[in-house]
């Protein structure tokens, strides 16, 4: 009868999954030989349990045998003398010896404690055991976390092997070193011969003519056991402890009434949310071995695994970090390539984990990594403005490199100098601006007294009254030109003023802002009302005056009066339609400026102010529509509404008012609904199908995650549900939507909430994706999603090409778990769409 399937610590000798490989072999017959032996592999891969079964089959020979556990004791604190003493103990224990160790170790005061140890060896265990002595020393990684320097005891295991030449005794003696360690690990001064002695014995995974033992849990409980155990090994790669893992996990579901496949109990139970999973601890132990182990180093490990993710495998060179990343259990040497070990480690740590992490390790990796390639001489790749502050924030407190700190201090260097070159040139602008006036000035005043020189003599008193009603008029005209001219000089002055700013926040990294400041610029051209376009203007100053990266926000505040000054009480027009569109922009105007003072309170840290600012400016953001057809001077787009609602909700988080919160976001709920009407009235369905993901995750809270788990879907707002599916319907005639996908579902014979791998083939080719050769992939699936119906059934077509006889789903489930599709449309049926 099988056990229980063991994948937590050593196999016991009793345990019947435990699985013969080919290192049982390779390890016994080496050892009974006298040959040295190590066997240095990543954590969970059956290293005890080999060192268990080879100890009891050369004991059964008559080989005297003793293992060493270095993990067993502390190692934190301990002391050379009381190291060694420890291990001298363990063996006294292990080949009971009749030796008083107080006593002898005492007795020996003036040699080191390598030295007594030596002397033990020598002097006790070689004179006191007459057998073949085998000592295995297992997790040797244990030592470098010694406070002294260990070398010497690797040497001493070296130099017991070379002695065998001077002393036959020495030929009794042999050691197997066990650990997650690589030889060069082992002894680290490179002044000293490395550790190059023994036979590498190399664990490979199970493979499928091996796992005979593992089989015999499976039958009985499955019609095919022979199908669910090749399935498992297609998954782990035969990794020991996921395999027997996974083994387990199917024992149990063999168990319920409505069993999963494979592949969904390694996606629910293994991939999904697998760090809160994670028990016993397993894939988190990988991760903290490339990212917490050496922090120095990580960004190297992450940068050469992405390397192999993206070309699938890489040649072998036993650099350094290639042997930390294999001694992570990442990835496996094969052929004298490196590739990842298996699928489950494929899926979990794949490009956008690897790119989350080097974000969090090293948010400026990709500028770092240029910027060494160049030699250390590219100065484009150096960081600047916000980009440069956020960097030397994040690295405040960090154990940094050599080489980020040199590229932070030559970024620091290069903006100084950028800085004082800038300023040095404003002042020459500014130098040459003044003489510009100057001489314009001058011009101005020779201009009118030549002018006024060549007045001739009026001649006559009709003449004299003629040329004074005819002057009247003119002094008329030329006062309301001047005042026109002076409104354009006071407004293009101001234009260039704020385009100034953007082009500095530009130079500084702060692009989105940059962004919003050149809009702000182009829209006021639209703006039909003089002290409008002002008022637009100074808001958008004070804004890039608050965004600067050393904040000026003595004068943000003097261009936010002098903005709010310029919106008057009520339109002044004549037209009743000029009048209408005034008052719209004037709504607009009051928004910008209510938000560009919570803004500037926020950075004056009044925050209970700046939330009622921004709570005005959403009171009036409620009656205003960036999709309305009817405006004129539209001020405030899409994105300028979402920035806000997303400033906003930053802002409440930090307080009581959850109220609000929750209006402020239901508010951003619906713009994102108007949106996505928007796009599908306009039959833009490429757009549209993005949008949809975007709303989904958002009303899910799943916008960090970037899919959909069971559990939020199954909690899926049912009302948000068919708003969206009633959208997509309407405006495509009932070619798209969930509820057509729910409908084709059932046509095919799918069942509601159920694991029906059948039916999902049978649809997934009545759909066309398996034809475009795409697997629910959202990246890849833009537009193929749709079908036509011909005589050789239905065939792929693109999204412009839809006609009355097309019969399509709305979206690709890409951005939803696979694993999870039947429960869409579960969702979809118990929301009575």
């Amino acid at each position: 009868m099988v056990s229980e399937y063991i994948f937590s610590g050593s196999l016991p000798e009793s345990a019947t999954t435990y699985v013969k490989r080919e290192a049982d072999e390779q390890l016994y017959e080496a050892l009974k030989s006298g040959k040295f032996c190590y066997v240095l592999n990543s954590r969970q891969t059956g290293k005890s349990s080999l060192r268990v079964r080879t100890h009891r089959r050369l004991t059964d020979v008559g080989f005297a045998c003793a293992a060493i556990d270095l993990s067993f004791d502390e190692v934190q604190e301990v002391t050379s003398e009381q190291w060694y003493v420890g291990l001298i103990d363990t063996l006294i224990d292990s080949f009971d010896l009749e030796l008083d160790l107080e006593q002898w170790w005492y007795s020996r005061q003036l040699l080191s404690p390598l030295k007594r140890f030596r002397k033990f060896i020598e002097e006790v265990l070689l004179v006191e055991v007459t057998e073949q002595i085998i000592i295995f020393i297992d997790e040797i990684d244990s030592v470098l976390s010694l406070k002294f320097p260990t070398d010497d005891f690797f040497a001493f295991i070296r130099a017991c092997y070379n002695q065998r030449a001077d002393n036959p005794q020495y030929n009794r003696l042999t050691f197997c070193l066990l650990g997650v360690a690589s030889p060069s690990n082992l002894i680290e001064d490179k002044r000293r011969t490395p550790f190059n002695i023994g036979q590498a014995i190399t664990l490979a995974g199970f493979r499928l003519q091996e796992v005979e033992p593992l089989l015999k849990g499976l039958s009985g409980r499955f019609s095919n056991p022979q199908a669910v155990i090749e399935e498992i090994l297609d998954w782990t790669g035969g990794q020991p402890f996921l395999t027997q893992k996974l083994c387990q996990l199917m024992v149990l579901e063999s168990q319920r009434e409505h069993r999963r496949s494979v592949e969904q109990v390694v996606r629910e139970q293994i991939i999904e949310s697998w760090e809160a999973n994670d028990e016993p601890e397993h894939l988190r132990t990988i991760r903290d071995r490339i990212i917490t182990r050496d922090e120095q180093k990580a960004g190297y490990l992450l940068e050469l695994y992405q390397q192999l993710i993206q070309q699938g495998e890489i040649d072998f060179s036993n650099t350094s970090e290639q042997s930390e990343l294999q001694l992570s259990g990442l990835v496996v040497r094969r052929e004298g390539k490196l590739s990842i070990y298996n699928q489950i480690y494929q899926e979990v740590f794949n490009l956008y984990w690897i790119e989350q992490q080097l974000a969090n390790l090293r948010p400026y990796s990709e500028a770092f990594r240029a910027w060494l390639a160049s030699g250390c001489s590219d100065e484009s790749r150096l960081l600047r403005g916000k980009t440069l502050l956020d960097a030397q924030g994040w690295a405040q407190g960090k154990n940094l490199s050599y080489q980020d700190k040199q590229f932070l201090a030559a970024s620091d260097e290069k903006q100084r100098k950028k800085q004082i070159a800038q300023k040095e040139q404003e002042a020459q602008l500014e130098r040459e601006r003044k003489d510009r006036e100057a001489a314009e000035k001058r011009n101005l005043v020779l201009t009118e007294a030549n002018r006024q020189a060549k007045r001739q003599i009026r001649r006559g008193t009709m003449v004299l009254t003629f040329t004074t009603s005819v002057a009247v008029i003119l002094s008329i005209f030329a006062l309301w030109s001047v005042q026109k001219v002076a409104e354009t000089q006071i407004y293009l002055n101001n234009a260039e003023k704020l385009a100034k700013l953007a082009g500095q926040l530009e130079d500084e990294g702060s692009h989105s802002e940059a962004k919003d400041l050149f809009s702000l610029a182009g829209q006021s051209v639209n703006v039909p009302h003089p002290k409008l376009k002002l008022a637009m203007l100074f808001a958008g100053i004070s804004l890039g005056y608050q965004e600067l990266i050393e904040p000026d926000l003595e004068l943000a505040r003097k261009y936010l009066q002098k903005s709010k000054k310029q919106l008057p009480s009520e339109a002044h027009s004549n037209s009743q339609e000029e009048k209408c569109d005034n008052a719209k922009v004037k709504c607009q105007l009051r928004i910008l400026t209510l938000k560009t003072e919570g803004n500037l309170l926020k950075q004056e840290k009044k925050t209970d102010e700046s939330i009622e600012y921004y709570r005005k400016a959403f009171l009036l953001l409620k009656g205003y529509s960036p999709f309305a057809q009817d405006i004129k001077g539209k001020i405030l787009s899409a994105e300028n509404v979402e920035a806000f609602h997303r400033e906003f909700i930053e802002l409440l988080s930090t307080g009581e008012d959850d109220k609000l919160l929750s209006s402020v976001k239901d508010s951003l709920k619906q713009h994102y609904l108007s949106e996505l009407d928007n796009l599908l009235a306009n039959q833009k369905w490429r757009e549209a199908d993005l949008k949809t993901v975007r709303v989904m995750l958002y009303i899910a809270d799943r916008e960090d995650r970037r899919y959909l788990d069971s559990e939020s879907i199954n909690n899926f707002s049912c009302k948000d549900l068919k708003t969206i599916d009633d959208l997509w319907i309407k405006y495509s005639d009932s070619r798209f939507g969930f509820s057509v996908q729910k409908g084709i579902w059932l046509k095919l014979g799918g069942k509601i909430d159920s694991s029906d791998n059948e039916t999902y083939l049978k649809y997934v080719d009545y759909v066309g994706w398996r034809q475009v050769g795409k697997w629910l992939n959202y990246s890849q699936l833009f537009g193929d999603g749709a079908v036509e119906k011909t005589s050789e059934g239905y065939l792929p077509r693109k999204w412009y090409q839809l006609d009355s006889d097309l019969l399509v789903t709305d979206v690709d489930l890409g951005w939803v778990r696979s694993s999870n599709y039947e429960k869409v449309f579960f969702r979809a049926e118990s929301c009575d769409l």
